[in-house]
């Protein structure tokens, strides 16, 4: 299944889907009218399906075309989406949304509760291999079922067509902000059905029901979004469209916004950010996330934790943050860095180790050199070259040279394979690597949200982690309805995933940009995404 979604994909790439009929209402000329702000936050998306996504880039692109039951507002809180209302049973078990009066799809027609109950049962479709299937869905009543191929089994029921109920097989205290996360958009079913995955990579049958929606698509150069005249809260929208422009190259980024061509940028070139201190439009905010490297456990040498403690103790994690990447990063010593908040509302670091980070800030050779000994591997004899996967944007090509020196000093050989942006994801998901870079930013602030992608049946379980004891810790902190009970299992959890050195952590996410001053009204959030739906343009 994964094959075919892959060659979708690429076959996308190759297509030019024109202005469609996406607005049945108003003519797409009509709709287009208005101040186009042009931004670049990354190349073409791997999907924009909301079910299939799982990278930032796809993620901000969503935020602006979809839109959930719940939303997340600017201070960072649980806000009112497509639903105007919720509740949930004292025992935490029932929640029901209430959704708003007269709510409509991009094309005019109606939107309903059921929509919602299509679409997360969809996420659920063993044949759809949806990511983010457990992560969003694992604690709703008949989930095993569900995956197993019963999706009726799935608790979430349409009531009428303004209400949904959701019932939980556990409680979940973050469920609201799962109800919030693009994954759990609504997607129109019957267009779904019609054109099968293609639905989600051409503008004419890219439905949808937020405040923009796709009037022009031209892989390797842009995605237009136009104004959503059918959005419950259009008449907030002032700008007409949005173009993304997909650009993979920092420097062809760079070059765009100082000529004009687009007002804001994510992909800032490494060489260029010493000139740019003290530039207003110059923006550097923390995310909760973490840069980290995945081992491919199923193959030799990775499956030998040995090994890969040798690895993760050869790096300088300070001079990769501080000096690589010029501060823009911090170094992480963590799995979970700052951010993220435990049960109590503390920062989840702060009470994990003692307070004290697992790994290393500074090299330690010594422990390296003595790990791949015990391994029978001394000095590095014996190894294998090892290859190293990643994409050639931002600071992944000075990170994989240093990779090369770092580990040269225990022995090591590295080889770096560099692909496109396109193609990296689902090598990397596919297991098609031995190492390969990797990171993570958080979609709610709960800590499970990333120690979860090691659980061993995980969509974005790349490296094919599989432990019974971290499970063990998983399952638990789903289970428990006692606070501290659950912040232990979790805290837990990473020792576990730790001491087997499942990855390796390398450095704390900070984005950095350029945006023009003349942007007002928009907002970047510290999940990494910037929110551009209610923004204007100063004339």
């Amino acid at each position: 299944m994964k094959k075919k979604v892959i060659s979708l994909m690429l076959t996308a790439m190759m297509a030019v889907s024109a202005i469609g009929g996406n607005i049945l209402t108003v003519a797409a000329d009509e709709a287009a009218e208005g101040k186009q702000l042009s931004v670049q936050v990354g190349p073409n998306p791997e999907t924009i399906d909301p079910a299939l996504n799982s990278a930032v880039d796809g993620g901000n692109m969503l935020l602006h075309a979809f839109e959930c039951l719940l939303t997340i507002d600017q201070d960072g809180n649980i806000a009112p989406g497509q639903a105007e209302t919720w509740e949930t049973s004292e025992d935490g078990l029932t929640w029901t949304f209430h959704l708003r009066d007269g709510l409509k799809w991009s094309d005019g027609s109606d939107l309903t509760a059921k929509d919602f109950e299509y679409s997360w049962k969809r996420v659920c479709d063993p044949e759809l291999a949806a990511p983010y299937a457990e992560t969003v869905l694992g604690m709703v009543e008949g989930y095993d079922a569900a995956i197993d191929g019963d999706l009726d089994a799935l608790g979430v029921t349409a009531v009428d067509d303004s209400t949904l109920e959701v019932k939980l097989a556990t409680p979940c205290t973050y469920f609201d902000s799962l109800a919030a996360f693009a994954t759990l958009s609504p997607v129109q079913q019957a267009t779904v059905e019609e054109n099968g995955e293609a639905w989600a990579v051409e503008a004419e049958t890219y439905i949808s029901n937020g405040p923009f929606y796709i009037s022009e698509w031209v892989p390797d150069s842009h995605i237009i979004m136009s104004k959503n005249p059918n959005y419950w809260n259009a008449d907030a929208v002032k700008l007409g469209s949005i173009k993304w422009n997909l650009i993979e190259d920092d420097n062809a980024a760079y070059s765009a916004y100082q000529n004009g061509e687009v007002m804001m940028i994510k992909s800032v070139p490494t060489e260029e950010i010493p000139s740019l201190e003290g530039n207003e439009e110059f923006h550097v905010d923390p995310i909760i996330g973490t840069y980290y490297l995945s081992y491919n456990l199923e193959k030799e040498p990775f499956d030998n934790a040995l090994v890969r403690k040798a690895l993760n103790l050869a790096i300088d994690r300070e001079y990769v943050a501080n000096t690589l990447m010029q501060g823009t990063y911090s170094p992480a010593t963590n799995f979970i860095g700052p951010g993220w908040k435990d049960t109590d509302g503390s920062e989840f670091c702060e009470n994990a180790n003692n307070g004290e980070g697992y790994l290393p800030a500074n090299a330690d050779i010594e422990g390296a050199l003595a790990a791949l000994e015990e391994a029978g591997y001394p000095n590095g004899e014996g190894l294998p070259v090892m290859h190293y996967t990643t994409n050639d944007s931002g600071y992944h090509k000075v990170i994989a040279e240093y990779l090369q020196q770092a580990w040269k000093e225990i022995g090591v050989t590295l080889e770096v394979d560099t692909v496109e942006w396109s193609s990296f994801t689902p090598m990397r998901r596919n297991g098609d690597f031995e190492i390969a870079r990797n990171g993570w930013v958080g979609d709610y602030a709960d800590p499970s949200n990333m120690l979860e992608l090691l659980y061993s049946t995980n969509g974005n379980n790349d490296g094919k982690y599989s432990s019974e004891e971290f499970d063990a810790a998983i399952e638990k902190s789903r289970s428990t309805v006692d606070p501290e009970e659950r912040s232990a299992a979790l805290h837990e959890a990473e020792d576990i995933m730790i001491a087997d050195d499942a990855c390796c952590p390398l450095a704390y996410y900070n984005d950095f940009w350029l945006q023009s001053s003349k942007i007002t009204g928009s907002w970047h959030s510290a999940y990494g995404y910037w929110h551009f739906m209610y923004a204007d343009i100063e004339e």
